[in-house]
């Protein structure tokens, strides 16, 4: 029998945390939550969350969500959205403990300075692209990956033009076709700005050139993403469009959780369509792609000056087809740090400097 793991969540009134504990709920006899933080937007469902599962900790607030992944604890899922989550992510690295990261704005704003505090294995990818690949990847050795090719869904906005996209409204852009998530995210997957993050994701995670990392539009999000290997064999990872099996692998890694989520009904008519990426629509992944390649601090003025872009975009204040452009603008401006060595100090006056300077574009 499986030995009960420790839990502890981070950003547990939101979509990941919320899902999290459904799956705690159904595998008592696997999982145990001690510790429960959330931002305080949601403040009696967190009280609900407290009252239910009785942890060891619990708190509202960056603060208390830096303590909580300090703990001793099995496994830390960091599911808070946004650079916020930057901090906790390395407190649960720094304590050794297994990290099932849903928040890739710390990854991809922490870059390096992530990676040289986490130990091999130590961060469990719980993005379903990422869990994907981190499937895939166990048929076949590192020298063998071709490349890494991530799907997307294309958002509600697939197939238009960057002239049909100029009048879209923040109720059209959180209309997703297929996921169920939070505003900043559904947005991000609106502007595609959210896989641009997770090309740089998938780089940092999988150590793969961003040169052999492709996206392609797969509309119905069944297939979560594939690895291509070196004698032409492609391994795909599918399932109906569900965060429960990622969170779950992310709680149990290596192993997997019996009936997390119902299969692909094989007996239906099953149609898989793939499409080219128009760039030219969409450019935040051309964009993201060179912010990765620039390293250092570029990925963090990408991620910074996008979170204000969309915060605009939701208060009206901003096109949807202006955000890309300001994140581009922003970007241009940016002295990368020469140094080898990023600090979180590095990281967070990048973050900070990127939101002041995005802010000042968008003022009339």
């Amino acid at each position: 029998m499986t030995d009960r793991r420790d839990i502890v969540i981070l950003g547990s009134t939101g979509s990941i945390g919320t899902q999290a504990i459904d799956l705690v709920r159904a595998n008592p006899d696997r999982f145990r939550v001690v510790g429960l933080t959330a931002g305080g937007s949601q403040p009696e469902l967190f009280e609900q969350q407290v009252a239910e599962l009785r942890p060891a900790y619990s708190g509202l607030g960056e603060e208390a969500s830096v303590e909580a992944a300090a703990m001793s604890a099995d496994v830390v899922l960091n599911g808070i959205t946004g650079a916020v989550g930057l901090r906790p992510t390395l407190a649960a690295l720094d304590a050794g403990t297994t990290l099932a990261l849903a928040n890739k704005e710390s990854l991809v704003m922490g870059g390096p300075l992530v990676l040289e505090r986490a130990r091999p294995g130590q961060i469990v990818p719980v993005d379903s692209e990422h869990s994907a690949v981190a499937q895939c990847l166990r048929g076949g050795a590192a020298e063998e990956v071709r490349r890494l090719v991530l799907t997307a869904s294309g958002g509600p906005f697939r197939g238009r033009t960057a002239a049909e996209l100029a009048d879209v409204t923040p109720e059209q852009a959180m209309a997703h076709p297929t996921w169920d998530m939070g505003p900043v995210i559904t947005i991000n997957s609106a502007t595609l700005v959210n896989k641009g993050l997770e090309v740089i994701e998938a780089h940092l995670l999988f150590g793969i050139p961003y040169d052999r990392i492709e996206v392609v539009v797969h509309p119905t999000s069944v297939v979560h993403s594939m690895v291509e290997f070196v004698d032409g064999s492609t391994l795909v990872q599918a399932s109906p469009p569900t965060m429960m099996i990622p969170i779950a692998l992310g709680l149990a890694w290596p192993d997997r959780v019996p009936d997390a989520a119902a299969p692909v009904d094989w007996t239906r008519t099953e149609t898989w369509e793939f499409h080219p990426l128009d760039a030219e629509a969409f450019p935040a992944v051309a964009l993201a792609r060179a912010a990765g390649e620039r390293g250092a601090t570029a990925p963090a003025v990408y991620n910074a000056a996008n979170e204000v872009c969309v915060d605009a975009f939701r208060r009206g204040a901003l096109r949807f087809t202006e955000i890309v452009p300001t994140v581009a603008a922003v970007l241009g401006e940016h002295d990368v740090p020469s140094t080898e060595h990023l600090t979180v100090d590095d990281v967070l006056a990048a973050d900070a400097w990127a939101r002041v300077r995005a802010e000042a574009l968008l003022e009339p």
